[in-house]
């Protein structure tokens, strides 16, 4: 694609320009080795590759993570080896991600950044297969995760077309699909600040992140996406990890709530909301007591301190900006 590359200030972890540097990554937890996966009768193949039903496409969207990219895409390669493939969407990179990325798939893209929802929904289509596992750079799908989900497609979990003989999903297969699911969640477990973040909000932390493209999409506010599945689809929780590595240190995540501050607050605005004395001087407070004491973020010791003062901060400067941005738009019609 012929585009010039503006750089995607409103990314986070995903949009760092400094996400090519910094220290080593903290090692990916160990699993147990591998299930044999061998069908009675279907079509997903034994350990070591083959063929299921209803491969999967992997999306990834990125810029300048070469830093994280291998570790990510090192953990979904397994996807090709059951007839799928891995779509990147990448924003114009000037670090060597889309070359890390070319060792991994052919299927590598370059588009301007729009947002982060319209650029995974545009990864989206692209994707050839109908069911899509849409995954950050910066995250990593466990060995027990991956076993789970091939585990799923040999019993048939997945859903299809809508079965004429069930229309109404009166046989407990699924609303009206046919089969059972339409899409999973799978609880996401961030690392920061050297350990595993248990409380706090920030897990189990499910998210849908392995669904059919044709009932759900990307959605959600700026920077806060989210996947949305239509009305009457059926969908399954995963017990097992998405391993997040997220910000390298605390200034890091301070570079970040700046710009994601930024993205939110102007957002809001074009929601056609104003600013609000009473959101800057109570949702702050209350954000830090949610984090701190009613999710347990005081469990996970000085870092919980750190996450939920962090938190707080950033909604205080979220509604900060909106004065500021408010105000300068009052200025510029006066003038």
């Amino acid at each position: 694609m012929n585009a010039n590359c503006e750089w995607s200030r409103q990314s986070g972890t995903n949009g760092d320009p400094e996400s090519s540097s910094g220290p080593k990554s903290p090692p990916i937890r160990a699993s147990p080795r591998r299930a044999n996966l061998a069908p009675k009768g279907g079509r997903l193949a034994p350990e070591g590759g083959g063929e299921i039903q209803n491969p999967i496409s992997v999306c990834i969207v990125c810029f300048n993570e070469e830093s994280n990219i291998r570790r990510c895409l090192e953990s979904v390669k397994w996807v090709k080896e059951y007839g799928g493939e891995i779509v990147i969407v990448d924003s114009f990179s000037t670090d060597k991600t889309v070359e890390i990325c070319r060792e991994y798939t052919d299927k590598v893209f370059q588009n301007p950044w729009p947002g982060f929802v319209k650029q995974k929904n545009y990864a989206l289509s692209l994707a050839q297969n109908d069911w899509v596992l849409s995954i950050d750079a910066d995250e990593v799908i466990s060995d027990q995760l991956r076993d789970k989900i091939l585990s799923e497609w040999k019993d048939g979990s997945y859903s299809t077309n809508p079965d004429p003989s069930d229309p109404d999903g009166s046989s407990g297969r699924g609303p009206g699909t046919g089969n059972k699911y339409d899409a999973f969640r799978m609880k996401r477990h961030t690392f920061y600040l050297g350990r595993w973040i248990n409380y706090g909000g920030w897990y189990p932390d499910y998210k849908i992140r392995l669904f059919r493209k044709s009932k759900g999409r990307w959605g959600g506010r700026d920077p806060h996406d989210r996947v949305i599945m239509d009305d009457n689809t059926a969908i399954k929780n995963l017990h097992y990890d998405i391993l997040h590595y997220t910000y390298k240190n605390l200034s890091h995540q301070l570079r970040t709530i700046d710009r994601f501050s930024d993205v939110s607050s102007e957002a809001l605005m074009g929601e056609g909301r104003r600013f609000s004395l009473f959101n800057l001087l109570f949702r702050p407070p209350v954000k830090f007591i949610e984090t701190y004491f009613i999710k347990l973020g005081f469990l996970d010791g000085l870092a919980g301190l750190i996450i939920a003062v962090a938190s707080s901060f950033y909604v205080f400067v979220k509604y900060a900006k909106m004065w500021e941005h408010q105000n300068q738009k009052t200025k510029e019609r006066k003038d």
